[in-house]
């Protein structure tokens, strides 16, 4: 039986976010009913096809569901729809991005009779704002979200990824949102009606940069291919044999990777200690290293590495992934059936220990149902309640979550959790605060109190409550064991063993709380032969295979992010953290959850990794035409398997640009004839896309001819009026004033000490039409230290003052030497 068997889900209209969102449940033993037209789910048509003509993408989104067919033209239509959502827990509703036939119907009377159903429904920009009408595809949307322009060559056109990631974000917040919901309902509550934006759900990858365009202006550029402000070197470089992924954020990297590669001069040059020396001196750093990494492989380097503690780390291709044992071993690689075709596809990633997802299964046959061993017995199971039980304050309120991370990618995660309502503990250290507080340790750094001062840092802590203990000693190591007594989650995204190492792995704190959830974001998995690999958010998309789909004319794989693992890995990690909750309160065993970020970007590569697992079709002769020179290993210069054209284009300015897609034959010509091409508008010979292919130069031709001489938003504006899809390239900086944004009250202003009033993202569902308000702002150091120790644990002040004494607790981050002293003090 799987976590979520006791559930039954309706997934209507066709969209890749309410797709994915659904499989996700299916992943876990869900009954999930995808409602299809006669003609089916318009997703079965779409590229990259297997060489049965079965698109792999449809088989990622819809492994393990059943399909029912629902005619809209027949009488009975709705009433058979209305009766299958009465009847279900969950219905996840699409047709906000595209209805694909389906019966319309009352959605709000069906909720005025079944007050305990829960309804996510997504759409591309949300019910209202200026955009809310626009004709959208994933990449105008992440060209919109600031995802598109500061990845490519410097001269342009900007580099983007083939249409498989948007959806997947968006879908992972749908499941979010559904998934918090279900907790609710394990403790008496009622059902919700949720919307999701899948424009904002993308912004979770640009939070960063808005942040840090915030706090240091316009100072973002495109930089290269695998170059992104503001580490450097962060990118992908040949070797002997292999590419190899090279990250150096920190100083001590910077200099152990100069020491590897016998470039002293460039270790001790005090001006390239820091990133931002090296950026400005990145084509002459790199003249110099190159070089010296050809003269070894990949292999050679990243066992090289892994001793010196660099994060280095090999790129694969598609076809190293697929002969991975190890991620075959762990379900990361999954087999999957379309019919009589059998290959594989991307499995969960949400890797519970004890209640484990499924390993692959079946893609349905339109109107085909599919069996499966369910422990729900009858119709009782349903939830005919009100919403209730702390709803005001968040589905989640009532459950503690010990946050023992760090960075991005897990404080992300328990920030997700605390906006929804939970009371997330955030713990520190003086000696050892979160380093994406800065890890400037010399001394004005610590006396002028920058490390208060990063809004990186608030960005992902809000909500939070914060504590400071010493794990490495025994008062603060026990205080911990005492918080983790009564909480319901802890996570650590720490590298393998540094919690055990300290005396708290899984085996010491189940003893503690056996119906704790447990998890570990390490970079690839607690017994993976790769776990002591020092990983950034870049060494993740580098280990992910992603680059290899994306890969420039010459054949060098493309990064598209300074850091995309650590929000898609975070996203991830809260959607894991839920499932195994839901099962922690249906029965009272908590488990531990062993995630890999570096498999949460795998999805985004799905169809490649499908088609190549059944035939390698890459660039053969009898491959179906939309597929020859545009997937695996020919990559990508912005163009699409399946819409002809797809690209992105230059605009009136410098470095301005807007990105392009007719997405069907109608689109097309709409799209000619705005350009000025009536003849290919009524050409019959070119309404088909794979017609279109073969003159697919031509067309990008007279597109750019028309996009020069505009400005990016008048151009964006005269296509849209005519339903095209586009989207202008923006930076991050522009998000802040993004007109869009604004309207929906996107970004709220919070008021912190050291920083000040500063903006604030919301979460990209909502249960109203506002947005979920952001309570309080990210701690300062220590902040609740009292509040703590004294509300939960029961401490005296005069045992309080003396843990301050001690430096077990504290509100100031120590020097670096005052870090050293203590450690002659304390050795351990």
């Amino acid at each position: 039986m799987g976590v979520f068997s006791h559930l039954r889900i309706v997934e209507v209209g066709s969209a890749a976010a309410t797709s994915y969102c659904a499989r996700l449940f299916a992943d876990f033993g869900a009954e999930v009913q995808k409602v299809e037209p006669p003609t089916g789910d318009p997703i079965r048509r779409s590229a990259p096809l297997t060489p049965s003509f079965q698109s792999a993408w449809f088989a990622f989104l819809n492994v393990n569901k059943s399909s029912t067919i629902i005619d809209p033209s027949e009488p009975n239509s709705v009433p058979q729809l209305e009766s299958m959502i009465e009847e279900c827990d969950i219905l996840i509703d699409g047709r906000d991005v595209d209805p694909a036939d389906c019966p319309s119907i009352d959605i709000g009377a069906i909720r005025h009779r079944r007050p305990g159903l829960i309804h996510v429904e997504a759409s591309w920009f949300g019910a209202e704002g200026p955009y809310a009408q626009f004709a959208a595809t994933d990449s105008t949307v992440r060209a919109l979200a600031g995802l598109v322009k500061l990845a490519g060559p410097a001269e342009g056109p900007p580099l983007h990824s083939p249409d498989f990631q948007a959806g997947i974000l968006a879908g992972l917040w749908a499941f979010i949102a559904a998934a918090s919901s279900v907790v609710t309902q394990t403790r008496g509550g009622g059902g919700q009606s949720w919307s999701v934006s899948i424009f904002e759900s993308n912004l979770a990858l640009s939070e960063y940069l808005m942040f840090e365009a915030f706090a240091r202006g316009d100072v973002m550029r495109r930089l290269g291919i695998n170059r992104f402000w503001p580490n450097f070197p962060t990118g992908i470089y040949g070797t002997k044999c292999g590419w190899i992924g090279v990250t150096t954020a920190k100083p001590g990297q910077w200099r152990a990777f100069c020491d590897m590669l016998g470039l002293p001069e460039l270790r001790d040059n005090p001006a390239l200690a820091f990133n931002e020396g090296r950026l400005q001196n990145a084509d002459r750093i790199e003249g110099q290293f190159t070089p010296k990494l050809r003269a070894r492989t990949a292999l050679e380097w990243f066992a090289e590495g892994l001793t010196r503690k660099i994060p280095l780390v090999p790129v694969p291709e598609i076809s190293d992934l697929l002969q991975d044992p190890e991620r075959l071993a762990r379900g990361a690689i999954v087999p999957v059936r379309m019919g009589e075709e059998e290959g594989l596809t991307v499995g969960s990633v949400q890797r519970l220990t004890s209640t484990p997802p499924l390993q692959g299964g079946r893609v349905p046959a339109a109107g085909e149902q599919q069996v499966f061993a369910r422990s729900r017995t009858d119709a009782s199971a349903k939830s005919n309640a009100a919403v209730g039980v702390g709803a005001d304050r968040g589905p989640l309120y009532g459950t503690r979550v010990i946050d023992f991370t760090m960075g991005w990618a897990g404080p992300l995660c328990t920030r997700t959790l605390a906006d929804l309502g939970a009371d997330v503990i955030k713990i520190e250290a003086i000696q050892y605060p979160d380093w994406w507080r800065g890890v400037d340790r010399r001394p004005g750094y610590v006396t002028d109190k920058m490390y208060e001062k990063a809004l990186c840092f608030c960005m992902v802590n809000r909500n939070k409550r914060g504590i400071t203990l010493d794990l490495k000693r025994p008062q603060g190591l026990a205080l911990a064991k005492r918080l983790l007594v009564g909480a319901d989650i802890a996570i650590d995204n720490f590298s393998v063993d540094v919690l055990s190492r300290l005396g708290l792995g899984y085996n010491v704190i189940r003893a503690l709380n056996p119906r704790l959830v447990m998890m570990s974001m390490s970079a690839f998995g607690t017994n993976s032969v790769n776990r002591e690999c020092r990983a950034y958010g870049s060494t993740l998309e580098q280990a992910s295979g992603l680059p290899g789909v994306i890969r420039t004319a010459d054949g060098l794989p493309a990064m598209t992010h300074i850091a995309l693992g650590d929000p898609v890995g975070g996203l991830n990690g809260c959607a894991a953290v839920l499932t195994a909750l839901i099962h922690a309160r249906r029965t009272g065993q908590g488990q531990f959850i062993d995630l890999a970020q570096t498999e949460c970007l795998m999805p985004f590569a799905a169809p490649w990794i499908t088609v190549q697992s059944i035939s390698g079709l890459s660039r053969a002769e009898d491959a179906p035409l939309l597929q020859r020179e545009v997937v695996p290993p020919a990559g990508y210069i912005n163009r699409h398997p399946q819409f002809v054209p797809h690209g992105c284009f230059r605009c009136a300015g410098d470095d301005k640009w807007i990105i392009v897609a007719a997405t069907d034959d109608h689109m097309w010509q709409r799209l000619a004839t705005l350009v000025g091409r009536t003849d290919w508008a009524m050409d019959p010979s070119l309404r088909p896309a794979a017609a279109r292919r073969a003159i697919e130069d031509e067309i990008e031709r007279y597109i750019e001819a028309w996009t020069v001489n505009r400005n990016e938003d008048d151009a964006m504006a005269e296509l849209q009026a005519a339903r095209i899809a586009s989207g202008v390239a923006r930076l991050p900086v522009d998000l802040l004033q993004d007109r869009h944004l604004r309207s929906r009250a996107f970004l709220q202003e919070l008021e912190r000490p050291f920083i000040g009033v500063h903006p604030q993202p919301s979460m990209p569902i909502r249960d109203n039409e506002s947005p979920h308000p952001v309570r309080t702002a990210a701690p300062t150091l220590g902040q609740h230290n009292r509040e703590i120790l004294s509300e939960l644990l029961g401490l005296s002040d005069d045992e309080i003052t003396q843990l301050a004494d001690d430096r077990i607790i504290g509100t100031t981050m120590l020097s670096e030497a005052e870090v050293a002293a203590e450690k002659n003090v304390y050795p351990n």
